[in-house]
């Protein structure tokens, strides 16, 4: 039996971060991974994405090039091609990660692992015959996309002309007719890169707006501006069958069928629980998701869920942070998860950055506040780069103790301008402190500053 000082379930953000961090204090580490290293977010998610929007950013730059004294004939996105270099990308940083896992010395198992129970006191996993144990556990194995039960849409995806996330990112020829079920960020990445590589996309929600949590202002100019580039919207719609050629919805009451070649399913993700023998040792869930408090333990000691496991903030870089914390934790430093502080990103063009409270959350928990906003065209760094195009600033302020509580980003560089704002709100600074710092110039993260007067 192999024995380990820590046993790692996953190897995605969560999971590999937290080896890395538990071998730099000094911990052995065995992690297993039955996919490939850098989970979801760099396989299937977040890097592949990036890769892909970042080409549909060029054409479109291209393409628009005569505004700005740039002109181009024959501008085409060539997909075939933008699929291989985002494969290039993800290769190049899974040999990232298994590079550095090899120079920790972290023992990574590449299969499934399923729990055991204890020896003692020793955890025991079971990977394909062979048996491990640690000390201490690190449940890390991410979450699975949500396939809802409509009628016919199981048997469409195992068909292909249905697809999740992981499936979408491995089409080779994009369809004529798109149809997304999903207004989040997924299915807004996955709308806007496609709508530039030539398909009509048709995106179907069941609620009201757009972005999921986005500020509802925010998600309104968002959804102005993806129309004005062909995606068309149906919100406050429930879709009810997905066939060949065909999705049905309902609106008001009243069934709608559009015709479609390719329908995307990316209404969100699930906690990763099943199968993986929790129950061996009476790990306590709730609606599927890991319970943990603010030191990322579960009810059984020594044993921590980390990442989108625990469905508290399915984000990579909280995956990241919260396997800073256990591990901390199992060295005994001082350390605590805090989530107030947690910027979001949707990569569009626009892009849509947010961090802290928005009007809506800040109203639900009885914040008295206000709210100061500024167009984006008050940076000169923006107009120069943005011919035409607008965007917007908001800050909450809580209005008795004066602290920025919140901050929503739309327009260029709003995902590299956010980390700020967290540090901002994570330092509780109030509006006096935040008006004396110096921005550079000319940039856009001056629109905070501009904002703040």
């Amino acid at each position: 039996m192999t024995h380990s000082n820590v046993i790692i379930i996953g190897g995605g953000p969560a999971g590999y971060n937290a080896a890395e961090r538990a071998a730099q204090g000094g911990l052995t580490v065995t992690l297993f991974e039955e996919r490939a290293m850098g989970g979801v977010c760099l396989n299937e998610g977040c890097i592949p994405t990036k890769a892909y929007l970042h080409s549909a950013k060029i054409y479109e730059y291209a393409k628009n090039g005569k505004a700005y004294g740039v002109t181009a004939e024959n501008v085409k996105l060539d997909h075939t091609a933008v699929h291989t270099r985002k494969e290039k990308v993800v290769k190049t940083l899974v040999s990232g990660v298994e590079a550095k896992m090899k120079a920790h010395k972290i023992n990574v198992v590449k299969t499934a692992a399923t729990l055991n129970g204890k020896d003692g006191t020793n955890f025991i996993i079971e990977a394909e015959g062979t048996r491990y144990s640690g000390q201490y556990l690190l449940l890390a194995a991410g979450s699975t996309a949500i396939v809802p039960p409509i009628n016919g849409l199981r048997e469409a995806i195992e068909k292909g002309y249905a697809a999740t996330s992981r499936e979408m990112l491995e089409v080779k020829k994009v369809s004529k007719k798109l149809t997304v079920i999903g207004a989040g960020v997924v299915g807004l990445e996955m709308a806007a890169y496609f709508a530039a590589a030539g398909a009509q996309v048709i995106v179907i929600e069941m609620t009201n707006t757009i972005g999921g949590y986005t500020d509802n202002e925010i998600a309104e100019i968002l959804r102005a501006d993806l129309e004005k580039k062909g995606i068309s919207f149906k919100l406050s719609c429930k879709v009810t069958g997905v066939e060949k050629g065909n999705v049905t919805y309902e609106k008001d009451g009243k069934t709608e069928k559009i015709a479609t070649d390719l329908t995307l399913v990316a209404i969100g993700r699930a906690p990763r629980t099943q199968n993986m023998g929790l129950e061996t040792l009476n790990i306590h869930t709730e609606n599927g998701a890991i319970i943990t408090d603010n030191q990322l333990r579960t009810n059984i000691p020594n044993v921590y869920a980390i990442g989108d496991i625990n469905g508290k903030s399915m984000l990579a870089h909280t995956a990241y942070r919260e396997g800073e914390v256990a591990v901390n934790h199992i060295l005994r430093k001082k350390d605590v998860m805090r989530y107030d502080a947690i910027p979001a990103v949707i990569y569009t063009t626009p892009e849509v950055a947010s961090v802290g409270e928005s009007e809506e959350s800040a109203h639900k928990k009885g914040i008295d506040f206000t709210v100061k906003k500024l167009s984006m065209r008050y940076s000169g760094r923006f107009v120069a780069e943005n011919d035409k195009a607008d965007g917007l600033c908001k800050l909450l302020v809580e209005k008795n103790t004066q602290r920025l509580i919140g901050v929503h980003l739309i327009g260029s560089y709003a995902s590299e301008i956010i980390y700020g704002a967290a540090m901002m709100i994570e330092s509780r600074w109030q509006i006096d402190d935040l008006k004396e710092i110096v921005f550079p110039h000319p940039t856009v993260s001056e629109i905070i500053r501009e904002t703040l007067f």
